[in-house]
């Protein structure tokens, strides 16, 4: 699995290839904290929303209107208020260990990448990416196991009047916790959910091993109309 890492050092080797790039914004450690108010350069469009802002918020959530502390799952389509994106929602406490990082990316291999990626999953589209926003969620703790380590990612790709999201799996312990991944949007007018990851007693081998678009780790989704189908909707 190709990861979108942000970091400035290189970490313990595991079954995932990084794709490296440098200068990362690093969010303040804390529990159940957000990110300030994070400009885009290029709007991300999310169901018919242009947004110019995000929030990465620390329990594995982005949102889009204001920051989120919310740390209990809850299952699609919650039928609410918001737009949120939710590559691994569960309780998470970076305060003693992890980092969570961020950055948008307008040029360079990470673009290049991006684009072969969309173009090799959604073929059709003559897709050129213009901008990628990359959070990184690298060996954050579960609350209160501060032993234990996540790392994931969520990629946004924009490219005009199309957008993509990606989210990516990296080495995962077990949790207790509650887990929900996916994405859901204001009333869930349109939501997805991936639902073996819903519940207790998680195994985190099953996150580098599932996909929709056969590459073990990774799921994507195009997210700026209302499909959420993929060009492989088996796992793997």
């Amino acid at each position: 699995t190709r990861v979108y890492y942000s970091a400035h050092v290189i970490p313990e080797a595991s079954s995932v290839t990084f794709l490296w790039v440098y200068e990362p914004k690093f969010i303040s450690r804390s529990d159940d904290g957000s990110s300030p108010r994070i400009h885009l350069n290029q709007p991300f469009v999310y169901f018919g929303q242009s947004y110019s802002q995000i929030y990465v918020n620390h329990n594995g959530h982005l949102t889009f209107t204001g920051p989120w502390r919310s740390f209990t799952p809850q299952r699609f389509p919650i039928n609410g208020s918001r737009d949120v994106i939710a590559p691994f929602w569960t309780d998470i406490d970076n305060r003693e260990r992890g980092q969570i990082l961020y950055k948008e990316h307008r040029s360079g291999h990470i673009l290049q990448q991006a684009t072969q990626d969309v173009n090799q999953y959604f073929p059709g589209l003559n897709f050129r990416a213009v901008s990628v926003f990359v959070a990184t969620w690298h060996e954050v703790a579960y609350f209160p196991e501060t032993s234990t380590e996540a790392t994931f990612q969520a990629v946004l790709i924009s490219g005009g009047r199309y957008s993509f999201v990606l989210m990516n799996y990296g080495a995962i312990d077990r949790t207790t916790h509650s887990i929900q991944i996916g994405y859901d949007t204001v009333h869930s007018a349109h939501h997805h959910s991936i639902p073996f990851y819903f519940g207790t007693d998680a195994d985190g081998r099953v996150f580098q091993q599932r996909s929709n678009v056969n590459v073990p780790g990774r799921f994507a989704f195009r997210t700026d109309t209302g499909t959420s189908g993929c060009t492989f909707d088996g796992e793997t």
